[in-house]
């Protein structure tokens, strides 16, 4: 089942513990995104309501007793897109309550299905595939009808092997 619109706001905000990301891409081409990530590379400031919505969202969650994290698969070097990620994003969504990690496959997959597919787990039992093209185009989201239990697995694994965003920050500037 696709879910756009509404039927994506609606199956997302319907968790009751954990909304969780195994965000795979390296490179994302949002459109709404495309005018910030080109300041970013210009060197420009952060506008002031960068990714606002987002946090509002994610505080709302967490308010309410609600979990939401990612990892954040990355090969180095960082693409420009990462890069801005790391600067521009991650650092707002983490003061918002969202707890992120990296996890770095340059050397070893760690047996984690790195074909780019981005997903959403929600409480663990529902899964929603992010499809994109190979330049980072979203294609759609749909809702996975399957067995749940490789993702349990997968997330298993990359949040055994992810570090905390700014202990990784740390070992790219060491």
């Amino acid at each position: 089942m696709l879910l756009d619109g509404e039927s994506w706001r609606t199956f997302f905000d319907s968790f009751e513990r954990e909304a969780w990301r195994f965000e795979a891409q390296p490179t994302y081409t949002m459109l709404k995104e495309q005018a910030n990530v080109a300041r970013f590379l210009r060197g420009e400031d952060k506008p002031t309501d960068h990714n606002a919505r987002w946090h509002e969202r994610v505080a709302e969650y967490v308010g309410s007793g609600r979990s939401v994290g990612r990892v954040r698969i990355v090969r180095r070097p960082l693409t420009d897109y990462q890069r801005y990620q790391f600067s521009w994003g991650i650092p707002g969504n983490i003061a918002a309550g969202e707890d992120i990690r990296v996890l770095d496959v340059t050397e070893y997959d760690y047996g984690l299905p790195l074909s780019g597919q981005d997903w959403w787990m929600f409480d663990e039992t529902r899964i929603a595939h992010l499809n994109f093209r190979p330049d980072g185009t979203q294609i759609n989201r749909e809702a996975y009808e399957g067995d749940p239990a490789p993702y349990r697995e997968w997330k298993r694994i990359a949040l055994e092997n992810a570090v905390p965003f700014k202990e990784y920050v740390k070992l790219l500037d060491a």
